[in-house]
C-alpha cells in the first residue's frame, strides 16, 4: 500500500510517541508517514527518553503532492500548551487530541491518504460517555455511523464483536440479525478484496454453551437465521459455538476469524493467545483505520519500558494489503 499514511498521535500522555521512537529506531517501519502531534512535546519527549530521530516538518499544502521523506519522522505539527513532558491524563488534553483527529481526517479527504493510524486515548476524559469508542467516533466524523465494524486482526486469527463498548446488560438488546449479516459481509468483503482469501468464520453463541432457560433464545431467533443468510452468500461459516470452547487448538485452527457477540467474549482469550501481536482494524470507512491493540498506559509514562510490538504488527500489516 503506497499511499500516504496518517498517524494520529493521540493522548499526549501515553506511551505512544515512545514506542514510535522505538519502532524507528528498530528499523521495522519501512514505509514514510505523516505524524499528526505536537512538535514541542514530541521533541520534549524524545529528548528525555534518550532517542536522537531527524524531525521534517511538513507543509499542510503539500501533502499529497511531494514525496515523503523516508528518513525521520515527517511531523503535522499541532499546538499544544503544556507545562510537563509527562503528565497525568486529564480532560487538559481533549482539545489538542480533536485538533489531531480533525487534521488527520482533513488530509485522509484531501491528500489521497487511504490509511489512519492512531494512538491510544482515555474513553474517559476524550470521549466523556459521547461514544462508546475511538472506533465510533471515527465512524461518526467520518458520516458512516453504524457501518463500522472493528476487526481485532493477527495473521493466524482474528475476532471481531458484534457489539463493542457496550455494559453487558446492553448487549443482548443490540444483537440484531441484521447487524450480523452486515458485520460479516464486511469483513468477508476485507479479506477477500485486500488479504486475497476466502476468510473461513466461526461465530459463538451469546449464552453460555449456547442454551437458556428462558423461552427466547438468541441462538435459535438471532443468530442461526443470521448463519442462512451468510450461507446463501456464499460466506464459509459455522456454528453457533460455546465460546467456552471455541478457542481451543483444535477448534481455532480451521478458522480465520471468530465473531463474538460482545467485546471480552472474544478478545479476552484472543489476546491471551496473541498478546500484543495484534491490531485493531476499523473496517466499513473511506480510508483504512489501524490502531496498536493496547491502552494509554499512563503508569508506564517516561520508563522507557514499554513494549513496541503491536505498533510494528500495525505497520507490517500494511504490507499484506492489496492496493485496489
Amino acid at each position: 500500500m503506497n499511499k500516504n499514511i496518517v498517524v494520529v498521535a493521540g493522548e499526549p500522555y501515553s506511551v505512544f510517541l515512545e514506542l514510535l521512537f522505538k519502532s524507528i529506531k528498530s528499523k521495522k517501519i519501512k514505509k514514510p508517514f505523516i505524524l499528526i502531534c505536537s512538535k514541542k512535546l514530541l521533541i520534549a519527549q524524545m529528548k528525555k527518553l534518550k532517542f536522537n530521530i531527524k524531525i521534517n516538518i511538513i507543509d499542510k499544502q503539500k501533502i499529497g503532492k511531494i514525496k515523503l521523506p523516508r528518513n525521520g519522522i515527517n511531523v503535522l505539527d499541532v499546538k499544544f500548551n503544556f507545562k510537563k513532558t509527562f503528565d497525568k491524563i486529564s480532560n487538559n488534553s481533549s482539545k489538542y487530541i480533536e485538533n489531531c483527529f480533525s487534521e488527520g481526517l482533513s488530509i485522509i479527504k484531501t491528500a489521497n491518504a487511504k490509511v489512519l493510524i492512531n494512538g491510544p486515548v482515555s474513553k474517559k476524559h476524550f470521549l466523556k460517555k459521547k461514544f462508546l469508542g475511538v472506533t465510533e467516533y471515527i465512524a461518526k466524523k467520518s458520516d458512516k455511523k453504524g457501518q463500522e465494524v472493528m476487526l481485532i486482526y493477527n495473521n493466524k486469527l482474528s475476532v471481531s464483536p458484534i457489539t463493542t463498548h457496550l455494559p453487558l446488560q446492553d448487549v443482548k438488546k443490540n444483537i440484531t440479525t441484521k447487524k450480523i449479516v452486515g458485520n460479516i459481509i464486511t469483513i468477508n468483503s476485507f479479506y477477500k478484496n485486500k488479504l486475497k482469501k476466502k476468510p473461513k468464520f466461526a461465530i459463538t453463541g451469546l449464552n453460555p454453551h449456547c442454551e437458556t432457560v428462558k423461552n427466547f433464545s438468541e441462538e435459535k431467533k438471532i443468530i442461526l437465521p443470521a448463519i442462512k443468510k451468510l450461507r446463501k452468500k456464499n460466506i464459509n461459516i459455522s456454528g453457533p459455538f460455546a465460546a467456552d470452547t471455541v478457542f481451543l487448538n483444535k477448534n481455532i485452527n480451521k478458522f480465520d476469524v471468530v465473531i463474538g457477540m460482545y467485546h471480552d467474549q472474544v478478545l479476552t482469550p484472543f489476546k491471551a493467545l496473541y498478546g500484543f501481536k495484534a491490531i485493531n482494524v476499523t473496517l466499513g470507512l473511506p480510508f483504512l483505520r489501524l490502531t496498536p491493540d493496547h491502552g494509554p498506559n499512563s503508569p508506564m509514562l517516561g520508563k522507557n519500558k514499554s513494549n513496541p510490538a503491536s505498533l510494528i504488527e500495525t505497520f507490517k500489516f500494511l504490507s499484506r494489503i492489496r492496493e485496489n
